[in-house]
């Protein structure tokens, strides 16, 4: 009778274990499943909270673990809509001229999206080709007006990642390197 209590209680303790909970996530001061999507820039600061009996009280029994606080740069972010395109990225692929035989080639920018809802580049992060690259910039610089992130119903700047790859699904090229020892 005590061995298969004991058989008992360790398989508890191993269901529990390996259901470790997470802490509680809370962004702007709601709570979400998870902040892995939130990209760096966009984060203002974040304040780490013990799973101790004050921090219990004021989030409840779902903070257990402790409270991570992310505190974003804006409560809204900016949001882009255009000619029936919710997504830049989309909307940069239709007006980049860009054909089937070119060959592929990608472009990885920083935007900084501002007040005025204005998209301008922040930073290449990485390009393929500077012809490329030229062509993206104009699509950009002739591109709508976003509407911009606000916190506190004001406006305020905030950054956007773009990706693009031209002709979609075709593969870039292999670089090809010589190593001189």
């Amino acid at each position: 009778m005590l061995r298969r209590f004991a058989i008992v209680v360790l398989a508890l303790v191993a269901t529990l274990t390996a259901t470790a909970r997470e802490p509680l996530y809370v962004v702007n001061g709601e709570v979400v499943a998870t902040i892995e999507g939130i990209p760096q820039e966009d984060i203002e600061s974040i304040d780490v909270l013990p799973a101790n009996e004050e921090t219990i009280a004021e989030w409840g029994l779902e903070a257990s673990e402790g409270v991570i606080l992310v505190k974003l740069r804006y409560d809204t972010p900016a949001r882009f809509s255009a000619e029936g395109h919710t997504n830049f990225t989309e909307y940069l692929a239709s007006k980049v001229k860009w054909n089937e035989n070119m060959p592929a080639e990608r472009v990885s920018l920083r935007l900084t999206i501002g007040t005025d809802g204005r998209a301008t580049v922040s930073e290449v992060l990485q390009s393929t080709s500077r012809q490329f690259l030229k062509r993206v910039e104009k699509a950009i610089g002739l591109s709508p007006l976003w509407s911009p992130a606000t916190r506190d119903g004001k406006a305020v700047e905030s950054i956007v990642l773009v990706n693009l790859q031209l002709p979609e699904g075709k593969e870039l090229p292999v670089e090809r390197a010589v190593i001189i020892l």
